[in-house]
């Protein structure tokens, strides 16, 4: 009976010694490096449901989402970070995982096909972490990030715009147009964007609006070569 006991025992300790959190999270890592992610997402959820202390599941929490993230899955990693801002708001890496939200859209911008859809939730995204977490620690390269996802949503815009234009679909330019410039009055290329706002009503026959525009395209941009061409319109 004593010698079962002790064999009881010895499976107890060596059992409980196997749950190590430390361990656990190490092992994790070293699986993500190796891009074994399945198995690592495994061995995090199992760390999550049995942390008892909330010290460890948080920590988890963000390696699963930093897991989908290096796997490629940026959609999955972003809400994988969502559920961590829900379950641990006051988390000291709260602003962090709001921060990876809005990159894991930003780096899909390049993206033929998610460029402008993209970008737009990026800068939903990083506009509430400035929102949520002014003190963030990123505050040097979000404005930057920021405005180049503005430039792709406006530039985005101005190409569907010249595609209704080159058809003579001229009402639907003119949304296009129209709506780039009262969302993004900043932008880059709003002489050019005027321009083809006076070409538009133009080709609506709406020849006073046509003129109209010529001329704020005119007093704005003075030194533009579109103002010349606005000129010889008027």
């Amino acid at each position: 009976m004593l010698a079962v006991l002790c064999v009881s025992c010895s499976k107890e300790v060596k059992k409980e010694e196997a749950y190590n959190p430390d361990r656990y999270l190490a092992r994790a890592d070293e699986l993500i490096n190796n891009k074994d992610y399945e198995d690592a997402r495994k061995l995090l959820f199992e760390l999550k449901n049995r942390d008892q202390t909330r010290k460890y599941a948080p920590l988890a929490q963000l390696r699963i989402a930093d897991s989908y993230i290096k796997d490629g899955d940026f959609d999955a990693g972003a809400e994988e970070y969502r559920k961590f801002i829900e379950q641990y708001p006051d988390n000291q890496y709260a602003s962090h995982a709001q921060y990876q939200i809005a990159m894991a859209y930003f780096n899909q911008i390049e993206a033929p096909d998610k460029g402008a859809g993209a970008a737009k939730k990026a800068l939903r995204e990083f506009e509430r972490l400035k929102e949520l977490y002014p003190r963030n620690p990123y505050r040097e390269v979000i404005d930057i990030r920021i405005e180049k996802s503005r430039n792709t949503i406006a530039e985005s815009e101005f190409l569907v715009g010249h595609f209704y234009f080159k058809k003579e679909s001229y009402s639907a330019a003119l949304g296009r147009f129209e709506g780039l410039l009262r969302s993004f009055p900043d932008y880059k290329r709003a002489d050019e964007t005027l321009y083809f706002i006076g070409l538009s009503y133009r080709g609506l026959k709406n020849q006073q609006k046509a003129t109209e525009v010529f001329r704020e395209l005119i007093n704005r941009f003075p030194q533009s070569p579109f103002s010349q061409k606005a000129q010889k319109e008027i």
